[in-house]
């Protein structure tokens, strides 16, 4: 039985009236890149969607999973005072973390957990957290488009809600 764990009811959303008005930023960990492109793509199209502009749409690569934290803070202006793109309504981080037979799994899943946590703390910006843990590769390609859905369509989702408490 497949289950779509993506689903969710539109009616939550805003219109597009207001979500043309809104901008949004993407950052997607390039690691593991068969599945966090493909989150970033249905996130990508779940905005476009429900009526965000692609031009509003910013998508910033970072190496890897643990760099989505200062990547988002940089966007929101942490370091300079001033953001590096137009003011965002939310921000959407991407990666995909595969447990391993090292503690390293665990060190980046808690590193990137807890700076998240702290960004959205702070208030500024709404950091939406769409990083897979998984413990193989075929449980994260299930969560990317796979039979359990796009984790990226999950995210676009909530950014939407967030940005619009």
């Amino acid at each position: 039985m497949t289950t779509d764990l993506s689903q969710y009811d539109a009616t939550l959303l805003p219109g597009a009236d207001v979500l043309k008005r809104q901008r949004y930023a993407i950052v997607v960990a390039d690691w593991n890149s068969e599945i966090t492109f493909a989150l970033a793509q249905g996130a990508i199209d779940t905005f476009v969607k429900h009526g965000v502009p692609e031009d509003h749409i910013s998508v910033l690569h970072v190496p890897g999973t643990v760099e989505l934290t200062y990547a988002a803070a940089k966007l929101m202006g942490n370091f300079t005072g001033a953001p590096v793109a137009p003011r965002l309504d939310a921000i959407v981080v991407i990666g995909c973390v595969i447990q391993g037979d090292t503690p390293h799994f665990d060190y980046v899943c808690q590193s990137v957990t807890q700076g998240v946590a702290m960004l959205n703390a702070r208030g500024e910006v709404p950091v939406v957290f769409s990083v897979l843990t998984t413990l193989d590769k075929q449980q994260a390609l299930d969560r990317a488009g796979g039979r359990l859905g796009n984790k990226g369509v999950e995210g676009a989702v909530t950014a939407i809600r967030m940005a619009n408490l």
